[in-house]
C-alpha cells in the first residue's frame, strides 16, 4: 500500500478519528475538496472573490498544508478555483454552471431537459435482460432490451443509466436508442402514447462502480431515480434506473397550500 504525502502528513499530524472527516478511507484533500467546492455551489465564495489563506483553510479544516494545496489543485483542474501566486486563490465563476439539471416533476418538461444530451462513450452494456418490476409498476411486456451506460452534458458525465425498452418499441429505432437518450426517442415514435409515468427519487452515496463511471469519489453523494413509463393497457414501456452525480441534481415543486 502507497501513501501519498498528504495522507501520511495528516496521519502523522491527527492519528486516529479525524474531528471533521471522521475515519472514512476517502482520501482527506478530496473531502476537503468536496466541502470547498460546497462552498463555491452554494454562493458563500462569489465569483471573483479570494478564498482564505491556506493557513486559514489548514485550522478551519484542521488539515495539514499539503492536504489543502491538493484540494484547490483539485478544483482547479475543474475550473472552478484559480490559484495565482503573490495574490491568492480566486473563485473563477463557473460552478453555477454545472446545476442545470433538475429533477422534474412533469413528462414533458423531462423530455425537453434531456433533449440533446448524448452518452458519453460506447455503451457499458447491451442485451435482452428482464427489469425488476413490482406490481405497482403495470403490466410487464414480453421481452426488453436493456442498455447501460453513461450521459455527460458539456463534456461532464453526470450520470450512470441502466434503461430497459419494450423490445417491441426498441426495433422501430434501434439506431436512435443506441445513439440518444432513450426518453425523447420513445416520446417522437409515432402513434405512441405514454399514459402514464412516476419517478422516486432517493439521496444516496456511490458505490465504487458508480464513482469510478461518474469520476467521483466513493461516498460522494448522489440521486438515484427509478422511472416508469407506461403505454395503453399499463403496459411498462421503459424502466430507468438513473444514479445521479448529486451536484448535479436539483428538485424544485410547488407546494399546495
Amino acid at each position: 500500500m502507497f501513501l501519498t504525502r498528504g495522507l501520511i502528513c495528516d496521519l502523522m499530524a491527527h492519528p486516529g478519528t479525524h474531528r471533521i472527516f471522521g475515519s472514512t478511507p476517502i482520501p482527506r484533500y478530496v473531502q476537503l475538496a468536496d466541502l470547498l467546492r460546497h462552498r463555491v455551489d452554494k454562493g458563500l465564495w462569489p465569483p471573483d472573490s479570494i478564498l482564505p489563506s491556506i493557513e486559514q483553510l489548514m485550522a478551519e479544516f484542521d488539515v495539514a498544508r499539503v492536504t489543502v494545496r491538493q484540494a484547490i489543485a483539485l478544483l482547479a483542474e475543474e475550473g472552478l478555483l484559480s490559484p495565482q501566486r503573490g495574490r491568492g486563490t480566486f473563485v473563477t465563476g463557473k460552478a453555477g454552471d454545472r446545476r442545470k439539471l433538475r429533477v422534474e416533476t412533469t413528462l414533458q418538461d423531462l423530455i425537453t431537459m434531456y433533449r440533446g444530451d448524448r452518452p458519453h462513450h460506447a455503451t457499458l452494456a447491451e442485451g435482452i435482460a428482464k427489469p425488476i418490476l413490482f406490481d405497482k409498476d403495470g403490466v410487464p411486456a414480453p421481452k426488453y432490451f436493456h442498455l447501460r451506460r453513461v450521459h455527460a452534458r458539456n463534456g461532464e458525465r453526470y450520470c450512470l443509466v441502466a434503461v430497459y425498452i419494450d423490445y417491441r418499441l426498441f426495433k422501430r429505432a434501434p439506431a436512435r436508442f443506441r445513439r440518444e437518450l432513450a426518453l425523447p426517442v420513445l416520446a417522437s415514435l409515432r402513434g405512441l402514447t405514454i399514459e402514464a409515468a412516476r419517478q422516486t427519487l432517493t439521496i444516496s452515496t456511490a458505490d465504487v462502480e458508480t464513482a469510478r463511471a461518474l469520476g467521483i469519489s466513493v461516498g460522494a453523494p448522489v440521486g438515484e431515480v427509478r422511472r416508469v413509463l407506461c403505454g395503453p393497457g399499463k403496459t411498462i414501456i421503459c424502466l430507468a434506473e438513473v444514479t445521479y452525480r448529486g451536484d448535479y441534481v436539483h428538485v424544485e415543486m410547488d407546494l399546495k397550500p
